[in-house]
């Protein structure tokens, strides 16, 4: 590999390190309160978690994808 893949690869993880948090969180909040307006109810602990565990994987699916295509695009308009 030469050092500017490694720099790629490097820059597609970072971002998607930073974003997977924020992403993961709005995902959570959303699909909580989405679940208590349904049932008419405060949620349980376990519900809350697993929800947390879904919005945490949909979070992966969502940021990984972004980042490589982001990264693709912003080393195309520098580079060429």
């Amino acid at each position: 590999m030469t050092p500017f893949q490694l720099y790629q690869i490097a820059s597609i993880l970072l971002l998607a390190a930073l974003l997977f948090f924020p992403v993961s969180k709005i995902i959570w909040i959303l699909s909580v309160r989405r679940l208590q307006r349904k049932l008419g109810r405060e949620l349980t602990p376990p519900e809350i978690a697993g929800q947390r565990r879904r919005a945490r994987f949909t979070a992966f699916l969502i940021v990984l994808p972004f980042s490589y295509v982001f990264n693709l695009n912003l080393f195309k308009s520098f580079y060429g």
